[in-house]
């Protein structure tokens, strides 16, 4: 339980940097305590979607893997986040990723501050 709480918050604080960072990726509300809320949701949609549909995608998409030694993964990472940004949006929440390209750098950014925050963090497992 410790470790989805603490990739949740990892997931929120990448989210709530790319947000800061990108001007084409939004999060509005009412109040700063709206805000919060919204971006812990989308955190948590963003965990489940990089569960269930994430390795899917990975395992479909694993030729295009191999020729480009990795990189597709950016693409793969642009992809969950605008799912991410699509079921927000169903779900009227106030997260909004807008256009491709910028799906693709959010996604790095993202990523490397996840990372970094998964190493600073304290690992409940």
């Amino acid at each position: 339980m410790m470790n989805f709480v603490v990739k949740t918050i990892a997931n929120a604080g990448a989210l709530a940097v790319a947000v800061w960072l990108l001007d084409k990726i939004t999060l509005t509300g009412d109040s700063t305590g709206k805000e919060i809320g919204t971006l812990i949701i989308v955190a948590l949609i963003f965990g489940l979607v990089n569960f269930l549909v994430k390795p899917v995608v990975k395992l479909l998409s694993l030729p295009l893997l191999i020729l480009t030694l990795g990189l597709f993964t950016l693409v793969v990472n642009a992809l969950m986040l605008l799912l991410t940004s699509w079921l927000a949006d169903r779900l009227d929440l106030s997260f909004h990723v807008e256009g491709f390209w910028t799906a693709v750098l959010g996604g790095l950014i993202i990523s490397v501050v996840s990372w970094a925050l998964h190493v600073v963090l304290p690992d409940g497992d």
